[in-house]
């Protein structure tokens, strides 16, 4: 039942060229920074990505776009990373852009093994109604666009499927962790972690304190959606945008 291993190398060690990840974190916050140095480390590449946005250009996922290791980012937010941009553009990125609440309720869903749910989220838009550019060409035609999604009424209104999100790993962030995988969080780093990690095959978390036994009433995410905890001495905490009066 101990899930602990003894560092991010080993933790990642099975994530093969063209894995899928799920990986937590919202903005700079909540990011497993650890666990993505020791994945570009291991020189992975083709890797397909679920997360909300894609790290900074020097940070996070941003590090593994960088070296052109991510072939498709399936996100809601992309705004703050300049490569982004440019390698989607460039035809070198697939992109899957979805509204945030449908993302995070794709992954919970996936983790809950509902296969699909309708949302009125999109409805009347190309979200729903497909065309948008997931792929460009290098001449900047659209080489491969979203499809259509089935659309129904319920109550008088009219909703989208989307179909849930599960991949072969998941990468998260917690605050503190029991040898047994049960995960705690820090205030807004809760954000997607939890999902991810419902979503994942095989969830790796990288915790800043790990426990023998967390009390019951602590636990925001059983060790049951948890396959590995390995302690970092050392975690980055990055400000997105500092403003000043």
């Amino acid at each position: 039942m101990d899930k602990t291993v003894i560092c991010a190398t080993t933790a990642v060690a099975d994530v093969g060229d063209g894995s899928s990840l799920a990986v937590g974190g919202f903005g700079l916050c909540g990011i497993p920074s650890e666990l993505i140095v020791a994945l570009r480390d291991a020189g992975r590449t083709g890797l397909r990505v679920v997360s909300n946005n894609c790290g900074v250009d020097d940070w996070g996922l941003g590090l593994l776009l960088a070296e052109g290791r991510i072939a498709r980012m399936t996100s809601s937010y992309v705004g703050e990373n300049k490569e982004f941009a440019r390698q989607y553009l460039a035809g070198e990125l697939e992109v899957e852009l979805i509204p945030q609440g449908t993302l995070a309720e794709r992954l919970r869903a996936g983790g809950c093994g509902i296969p699909a749910f309708y949302t009125p989220a999109g409805v009347g838009t190309q979200v729903a109604e497909g065309g948008l550019p997931w792929r460009y060409g290098p001449d900047g035609s659209v080489a491969v666009a979203s499809p259509a999604k089935e659309v129904r009424v319920f109550g008088e209104r009219l909703h989208v499927l989307e179909e849930s999100i599960t991949t072969d790993f998941a990468l998260v962030h917690a605050a503190r962790a029991d040898r047994f995988g049960n995960l705690v969080f820090h205030a807004s780093a809760r954000n997607f972690n939890p999902l991810a990690a419902m979503a994942g095959r095989i969830t790796i978390a990288q915790v800043e304190e790990l426990v023998d036994v967390l009390d019951p009433d602590e636990v925001q995410l059983p060790g049951v959606f948890v396959d590995r905890v390995v302690a970092v001495s050392m975690v980055g905490k990055r400000i997105e945008r500092r403003t000043v009066a």
